[in-house]
Order: C-alpha cells, then sequence, then structure tokens
C-alpha cells in the first residue's frame, strides 16, 4: 500500500478548513500533518493534529502538497513556504490582487499550482456551458448573479468573476450583481436575455462539502506532477 499523501491546510479555523480537515480524517490516501491559522491556536494540538499561526509557518513538518482556503493576505507566505520545499499548492482563495496572480504564475515555474475560484464539479462543468451559450449568442445580454453568506467579503465572489472569463471567452460582456444574506453556501445564475426569450444556467451549492472534496481530490492529483500552472477542469 501505498504511503498517504501528506497535507498541510492553510485557513484551517475557517469554514472551508474546518470541512477539509474533517473529510480528511476519513480518508486512508491522505495525512494532515499541519493545520495553519492566522492567529495562535487556542490549543496546540488537536486530536494528534499539530496547529501553527502563519507566523510560525517554517515550522511546520515536511507535507507533500499545501491546501489553501484562506485571506488574500495570507496566500504569500505559504506559496513562499511551497516554493521554498518544492511541494504543490492547491488554493481557492479568491480576491487577489494582480501581483499574487503574477507570484503564483512565476512559482508555477517551481513547482506545480492549481488554483480555483470554485472546486465543484458542477461549477467546472458549468463554465462550459456558459461559454458554449456565450458563443451561439453574442447579441443576447450576459448577466451574472451570484449568492452568498453574509459574511463573504469578496463581491462578485471568485466564481462569478470566473464564470465571467468563460462569458467573455465566448463574446459576451457580463454584468454582476452580488447578495450577501444568512448562511447561502453558494448559488451562482448566468442569464442570457435575448427578444422575448431567457436562458438561466444555475448552480446551488447546499454544502461546503462540494468544495472539500474537490479540493482534496485535486492535492492528490497534483502531487507529484511536474510544474505548472493547472485548472480544475485540468484535473477533470
Amino acid at each position: 500500500m501505498n504511503s498517504p499523501i501528506r497535507i498541510l491546510i492553510h485557513g484551517a479555523t475557517g469554514r472551508m478548513g474546518q470541512a477539509l480537515l474533517r473529510l480528511a480524517s476519513g480518508r486512508d490516501d491522505l495525512q494532515v500533518v499541519a493545520a495553519v491559522s492566522r492567529g495562535k491556536p487556542a490549543q496546540r494540538v488537536i486530536d494528534r493534529l499539530p496547529y501553527f499561526a502563519l507566523s510560525e509557518l517554517h515550522g511546520v513538518p515536511a507535507f507533500d502538497v499545501a491546501i489553501d482556503f484562506s485571506l488574500p493576505a495570507g496566500l504569500d507566505a505559504v506559496l513562499a513556504l511551497c516554493v521554498e520545499r518544492g511541494v504543490p499548492l492547491v488554493s481557492g482563495t479568491t480576491g487577489l490582487a494582480a501581483s499574487q496572480q503574477l507570484a503564483l504564475d512565476a512559482a508555477a515555474s517551481r513547482i506545480p499550482v492549481l488554483l480555483a475560484a470554485n472546486f465543484s464539479l458542477g461549477v467546472t462543468v458549468l463554465g462550459d456551458l456558459v461559454e458554449r451559450a456565450a458563443t451561439v449568442l453574442r447579441a443576447w445580454d450576459c448577466d451574472i448573479v451570484e449568492s452568498h453568506h453574509k459574511h463573504k467579503l469578496d463581491a462578485p465572489s471568485g466564481t462569478a468573476l470566473a464564470l465571467g472569463v468563460r462569458a467573455e471567452q465566448g463574446g459576451a460582456q457580463p454584468r454582476y450583481a452580488s447578495l450577501r444574506a444568512g448562511d447561502i453556501v453558494g448559488e451562482h445564475t448566468v442569464q442570457f436575455t435575448g427578444p422575448g426569450e431567457r436562458i438561466e444556467l444555475v448552480h446551488r451549492a447546499t454544502s461546503r462539502d462540494v468544495f472539500a472534496h474537490g479540493a482534496l481530490h485535486a492535492a492528490v492529483w497534483l502531487a507529484g506532477r511536474e510544474p505548472g500552472r493547472y485548472r480544475l477542469r485540468d484535473m477533470l
């Protein structure tokens, strides 16, 4: 039997971090070796898993892949550590600055990097459908409406912007609307409107587990690959 892939989870105390920890614990092919959060952890060890503050990142044990679901301010440090140790990075952090995107491009010459705004299979397929519709319906209006929980900071969401890129690749000029309310996990509607008719392409997530499952699957897929900038649809 092959040894499990050792995972570092950055953003471990957030909603996605907690889902990743819970789901990874039920897999034989993965072993979480470190959990990292922005501030000093209240407990150093929980269920035999060591916790580290972001400022203590260089003290984490050896790992094979890092999974990052944090805030833009935390990405630079974990990216630098992955480059230093020569290990892949899977990131679902959105709202990145242009300079951080360039840093990811530079890192991809040395390590495998997979950045995705959304790790669900359904949203990946939705992107293909959006580009196809935009290619055919060039004269129609294109609107992207996204809804998330009231604590989400970036708007439009990273997923909405990624869907907008696919629409632009098909020739559309998307407009965006955002709603922050309650505990909505994530809903995205891409609407194409023409004279007398309308098409709506909709994805609704009812559990963060779909994103966590996708990120863990991506970590397994990325381990051992050649350096480069990868997309979720490359994996599929």
